[in-house]
C-alpha cells in the first residue's frame, strides 16, 4: 500500500521551488528565438502566399502569435504561482487518473513533432557531410540525431537554456542572410515580393485564407499553450507579487515579443522561398542559393532550429507526461527515451505532407483542453488549487474512480465542434471547452466531489509564490517532513 500511495508523487513531477527556478527573461526570449525557428511555419508561409499576399500572410501570423502567446501566458501561470506541470495540474480538471487521456495525446504529438523536426534536422545534417565529405545516408544522420538530441534534453533545463543562447543568434544571422538572397532571386525573376500573389482571392474567401493562416500559427503552438506550466514552472518570478503582470513579466516578454516577431520572420521566409522558387522547403531554397562551405553553414541553420526546438517544446513535454502516466518508476529521462522511440516508429518522414491538417486536428482538440483548464484555474478555482492532494490518489481529485467527467464531456463537446469548424478550431474549441466546464462543475460536478478551495477560499491556504509559499510534497524517499513557518516560503505537506 506504501508504494502504491506514491504513484503520483515521480521525483520529475514535484513543484519547483522558488530557489530552484534559473531562467530569466533573456534566457527565456532565446528559447523562444530557437522554438519559433520552425519548418511549420515556412510552410504556413509558402501556402499562404499562393493564395493572399505576403504583406497579409505575415500580419496573420503576427496576430496568430500573438492571441495564442497570451493564452500560453495564461496557462503558464501555473508553473509560475504553483511550480507545478501540465498533466499534475491536469488532475484537478480531469481527475488522477482521467489526466492520462487528454495528457497522453499532447504527449502524443509531442513525439511525432520530434519526429518530423528530426528528420529535417537530420535531411540538413546529411546535406552538410555531403558537402565536406561525400558522406550520405540520411536514415544514418536521423538516428544519431534522435539520439543526440534526448541526451541533451535528458541533463535537464539549464542545459537547453545554454543550448538556445548559442543556437538563437546563429538563427538569426542565418535567416538575414537568407532574407536577402530570396529577395534577389524573386527580382531575377521579375517578382516583386510584396504584391506577388500565385491565385489572388478577394472579398470572403480572402478573409478565410487569411484566417487559415492565423489559426494555422496559433494551432501549431496549441500543444504548448496547454502545458506552458510544464516550461514555466523554471521560469524566476518575484515572491509575494500578486500584481499579475510583475509576476509573470518573464513569460509575458518573451512570448508576446520574441515568439511572433521570430515565427512570422520565418514564415517571411518560407513566403520569399515559394515565391522565388516555387518551394517553401528551406533547405531546397538553400541548395538553389548557395554551394560549398556556404551550403554547410546554412543547413547549420536547420539543424540548430530543429534541435532548439524539438529539445523545449516537445522533449521536455512529452518526457514529463510520459513520467507522469508511469509514476516514479519512469523517470524523466526515460519518458524523453520513450519520445524518442515513437518518434522514430512513426515515420515522420511520411508525414510531413499532412502537416496542415494535422495541425487543424490537433489544435481543435487540444484548444478544448486550453478553455477547460483556464476556466478550472481562474474562473472556478481563482488561482487557489489544494496542491498537496495533486499527488494523493485518495486526494479530492479522485472523484469518480480517478476522472472527473464534467472535464471529459467538456473536451469530447469541444473537440468535435472545433474540428467541424476547423477554420476557426481554436476559438471554438477553447470557448466550447471554457463554457461547458464552468457550467458543469458549478451545476453538477463540484456539488457532488468538493473541493477544499472552493469551500475555503483563503489564498493564505491555496495560493503559492504570491504568499511566499514553495509547496514540498513528503515522498517515501523523504527521511523527515519539512515544516516552517509560512513567512520562510515553505508549506508542510
Amino acid at each position: 500500500m506504501k508504494k502504491k500511495s506514491q504513484y503520483l508523487k515521480s521525483p520529475d513531477l514535484l513543484p519547483i521551488a522558488h530557489r530552484e527556478r534559473s531562467i530569466g527573461t533573456f534566457g527565456f526570449s532565446m528559447m523562444w528565438v530557437g522554438m519559433a525557428v520552425v519548418l511549420a511555419a515556412f510552410a504556413l508561409g509558402g501556402t499562404g502566399v499562393q493564395s493572399i499576399s505576403l504583406t497579409w500572410v505575415l500580419l496573420a501570423s503576427l496576430v496568430g502569435c500573438f492571441i495564442i502567446g497570451v493564452f500560453m501566458v495564461l496557462i503558464g501561470d501555473i508553473g509560475i504561482e504553483h511550480g507545478i506541470s501540465f498533466p499534475i495540474y491536469l488532475r484537478a480538471p480531469f481527475g488522477t487518473i482521467g489526466t492520462h487521456i487528454p495528457s497522453l495525446l499532447r504527449g502524443l504529438a509531442a513525439s511525432i513533432w520530434f519526429g518530423i523536426n528530426s528528420y529535417f534536422g537530420a535531411a540538413a545534417i546529411n546535406g552538410i557531410l555531403n558537402v565536406l565529405t561525400g558522406f550520405d545516408n540520411w536514415f544514418v544522420c536521423f538516428l544519431i540525431f534522435v539520439v543526440v538530441q534526448v541526451i541533451n534534453t535528458s541533463i535537464g533545463i539549464k542545459a537547453l537554456e545554454k543550448f538556445a543562447d548559442l543556437a538563437a543568434p546563429i538563427l538569426i544571422l542565418i535567416s538575414i542572410w537568407m532574407y536577402f538572397a530570396l529577395v534577389d532571386q524573386a527580382s531575377a525573376s521579375d517578382r516583386n515580393v510584396w504584391t506577388w500573389v500565385e491565385s489572388p482571392v478577394t472579398g470572403a474567401a480572402l478573409f478565410t485564407a487569411f484566417m487559415t493562416v492565423l489559426v494555422g500559427n496559433m494551432g501549431y503552438w496549441s500543444t504548448l499553450a496547454a502545458d506552458f506550466s510544464t516550461l514555466s514552472r523554471f521560469i524566476k518570478a518575484p515572491k509575494y507579487e500578486r500584481n499579475w503582470f510583475r509576476r509573470n513579466k518573464s513569460t509575458l516578454v518573451a512570448t508576446l515579443i520574441a515568439l511572433p516577431l521570430t515565427q512570422t520572420a520565418m514564415v517571411l521566409i518560407g513566403g520569399l522561398g515559394y515565391i522565388a522558387l516555387g518551394n517553401y522547403d528551406p533547405i531546397a531554397a538553400m541548395q538553389s542559393t548557395a554551394s560549398g562551405i556556404v551550403l554547410a553553414i546554412l543547413l547549420l541553420m536547420i539543424v540548430f532550429a530543429q534541435w532548439s526546438t524539438n529539445t523545449t517544446a516537445n522533449l521536455v513535454p512529452a518526457g514529463t507526461i510520459f513520467s507522469n502516466v508511469g509514476g516514479p518508476k519512469i523517470p524523466f529521462y526515460i519518458g524523453v527515451s520513450l519520445a524518442g522511440i515513437i518518434a522514430i516508429v512513426t515515420q515522420p518522414w511520411q508525414l510531413f505532407a499532412y502537416l496542415l491538417p494535422f495541425l487543424n486536428v490537433c489544435g481543435g482538440l487540444l484548444s478544448g483542453i486550453v478553455g477547460i483548464i483556464f476556466a478550472d484555474y481562474y474562473v472556478v478555482r481563482k488561482r487557489r488549487v489544494n496542491v498537496p492532494d495533486l499527488y494523493e490518489l485518495d486526494g479530492q481529485y479522485k472523484y469518480h474512480r480517478g476522472i472527473n467527467w464534467a472535464g471529459m464531456i467538456s473536451w469530447v463537446i469541444s473537440g468535435i465542434l472545433a474540428i467541424i469548424l476547423s477554420t476557426y478550431s481554436f476559438f471554438v474549441g477553447f470557448l466550447v471547452g471554457a463554457v461547458c466546464y464552468y457550467v458543469l462543475t458549478k451545476y453538477w460536478w463540484f456539488k457532488k466531489y468538493k473541493q477544499a478551495e472552493l469551500l475555503n477560499p483563503s489564498d493564505e491556504e491555496y495560493l503559492g509564490i504570491t504568499v511566499g509559499r514553495d509547496w514540498v510534497i513528503e515522498t517515501e524517499e523523504s527521511t523527515e517532513t519539512i515544516d516552517r513557518p509560512l513567512e520562510t516560503g515553505t508549506a508542510r505537506v
